[in-house]
């Protein structure tokens, strides 16, 4: 509620400030309000550049983001299946030894 009434007072005085420019302009109407609206596009063309290096600001932290989650997926997935070849290996090497100590149980009892 307070941000709203500082807000409304600051858009207030800039309408009473432009209000009073006018008014008390040294120069015709015609060549005020020219002025004013060269000041405005100005004003407009500045805001624009800004928000144009912001975005682009942005959008290459984005990418740069997306690339380094996209490379941490890859080397998670490669962490992965190294895992899992390694553990297959392990599971058939037991298997074997398994196999192994049964033919020597199978041969030593007969």
């Amino acid at each position: 509620m307070k941000a709203d009434k500082i807000i409304l007072g600051v858009l207030g005085g800039l309408a009473a400030g432009a209000i009073l420019g006018i008014m008390l302009a040294p120069d015709k109407g015609d060549k005020t309000r020219k002025k004013i609206m060269d000041k405005s596009n100005d004003y407009a063309d500045e805001l624009k550049d800004k928000l144009d290096t912001l975005l682009g600001t942005i959008n290459k932290k984005y990418e740069k983001i997306w690339n380094e989650g996209e490379t941490l997926i890859a080397e998670g997935k490669s962490k992965f299946y190294d895992a899992k070849n390694e553990g297959e290996s392990l599971i058939a090497e037991g298997k074997s030894k398994f196999y192994d100590a049964k033919n020597e149980i199978k041969n030593t009892s007969i």
